[in-house]
């Protein structure tokens, strides 16, 4: 007589935290018979709406999530763990090496900026609780990295009971990974977190997607296609046209990556004589100066998501000189003073806070100047606001004139456009559900259409909150 081996298991639940409608937030929970999971971590970002809603409980406890798993280190697929922790979540926290490294500069001054609002709330009476208090603080952060289980790309894992985990290469940031999940009935559940593109000028092409049961893929730019060319073109002639005319450029910078890729690009317009080398450039942030110490320490071990051509180059690809950097805020002030011709790179890359509102402040009603918004900007972000053309700008309780330039260049964002991510997907079966993550709604839904037509997938665009099963 054959062993009973007992009812098989159920399939696994899906559950839409976040990450759905927006491009912030992501937070997407598996649960199994014995198993809850998070892919994602992340913080909502832009309208007030969804800022709110970085206050909701999860639908289950902090203490019964077993596991999270990153994708990357930016604040809006991270940034939600030490809030978890606070909760109660005591569970591994599984990502790549560089995310790991990444993801404590990133909390820190996640918890720093969390921190300094309560504080600026109360002195100044803007918050309705009294008084107010921050998501979490730096406590928090502390508790969170001690969670941390790195695991290199490409490394079958199992990180908890009869689930398996393998990260591959994204390209998006360094030590961004796609996810692959094998859940205990055996079904797999894929997520892309954010795809990278195939001419990051510092980063290895993703790892092409093999395949799973779900697939969960981002739909930032679902609707667009980026032109490099075009882009480093209307970059290049928005300097010259500044410089010409005596002002100053101001490009807020997303300091993870994306001030690696503008350096990149300033140091390729030095070297090809098509920026002065007596214009300063100056970078505002001690976030990207960090992260940007973090990109040279892979260049120099030869880290394998770095492209072979950067690595052969070294770390001049990011060193536009003569290049200054303001790690201190007596540092910042001086910058903000200066009068003459120079290129200033701060963060934050949508302008929701930090050291780039000063520039802002001071540079947007100069009609000389201009500011240079170099990727993805969210409803509800003052970078968002000066791309669709506002005229004022609310910052420190009162209303700037953009007087200023300003110029966009989508095509310098890391993320794949919606040709790039048919290509990714191309070539692989067919999952029984593909759900279009990570996108506004008009994205979302063009990438659907995109995918319905050119592959002939099931594609999905789920609600917040809405279950499915893996199957």
């Amino acid at each position: 007589m054959a062993a009973d081996t007992g009812p098989a298991a159920r399939p696994g639940l899906l559950t839409f935290l976040g990450g759905v409608g927006t491009v912030t937030g992501s937070k997407f929970m598996i649960e199994t018979d014995h198993v809850r999971l998070l892919v994602d971590c992340g913080l909502f970002q832009g309208l007030a709406d969804l800022r709110r809603l970085n206050w909701r409980r999860l639908p289950a406890e902090a203490a019964d999530i077993h596991a999270v798993v990153l994708t990357h280190a930016h604040v809006d697929h991270c940034g939600y763990l030490p809030r978890l922790v606070r909760q109660g979540f005591r569970g591994d926290v599984h990502c790549t090496p560089y995310t790991a490294r990444l993801a404590e500069i990133v909390l820190r001054d996640s918890a720093r900026l969390q921190q300094e609002q309560a504080e600026h709330s109360n002195r100044h009476g803007h918050s309705k609780h009294r008084p107010a208090e921050p998501l979490y603080e730096e406590a928090d952060v502390d508790r969170a990295l001690q969670l941390f289980r790195p695991l290199p790309a490409g490394k079958d894992a199992g990180i908890a009971r009869d689930t398996r985990l393998r990260l591959h290469h994204a390209g998006h940031i360094l030590g961004s990974a796609w996810v692959h999940l094998t859940l205990e009935d055996g079904h797999t559940l894929a997520c892309s977190g954010d795809l990278g593109r195939p001419v990051h000028p510092l980063l290895r092409p993703p790892d092409p997607f093999t395949g799973a049961d779900a697939l969960l893929v981002e739909s930032t730019y679902g609707n667009r296609r980026h032109d490099t060319d075009t882009s480093r073109a209307v970059f290049a002639d928005a300097l010259h046209r500044t410089l010409r005319r005596g002002g100053l450029v101001v490009i807020p910078s997303f300091a993870v990556d994306r001030t690696e890729v503008v350096l990149n690009e300033l140091a390729r317009l030095r070297s090809t004589g098509q920026l002065p080398p007596d214009v300063p450039i100056h970078v505002d942030s001690p976030m990207a100066l960090a992260a940007l110490r973090v990109y040279e320490e892979a260049l120099t071990r030869q880290a394998p998501g770095i492209r072979p051509e950067v690595l052969a180059a070294g770390a001049s690809v990011l060193d536009p000189a003569p290049f200054s950097a303001a790690r201190t805020a007596a540092e910042s002030i001086e910058i903000n003073a200066v009068r003459e011709p120079c290129v200033i790179v701060s963060a934050s890359g949508m302008a929701t806070g930090g050291r780039i509102l000063h520039h802002l402040r001071r540079l947007l009603p100069g009609s000389r100047n201009t500011v240079i918004v170099v990727g993805f900007a969210a409803r509800g972000t003052r970078a968002r606001d000066l791309v669709d053309g506002a005229r004022t700008l609310k910052m420190f309780g009162e209303y700037v004139p953009v007087r200023a330039e300003v110029v966009n260049v989508p095509g310098f964002s890391a993320h794949a456009d919606a040709a790039e991510i048919l290509d990714w997907l191309r070539g692989a079966p067919p999952p029984h559900a593909t759900y279009l993550v990570h996108g506004e709604p008009e994205a979302a839904e063009a990438l659907r259409e995109r995918i319905d037509a050119g592959l002939g997938w099931t594609a999905v665009v789920p609600r917040s909150g809405e279950r499915v099963l893996v199957r």
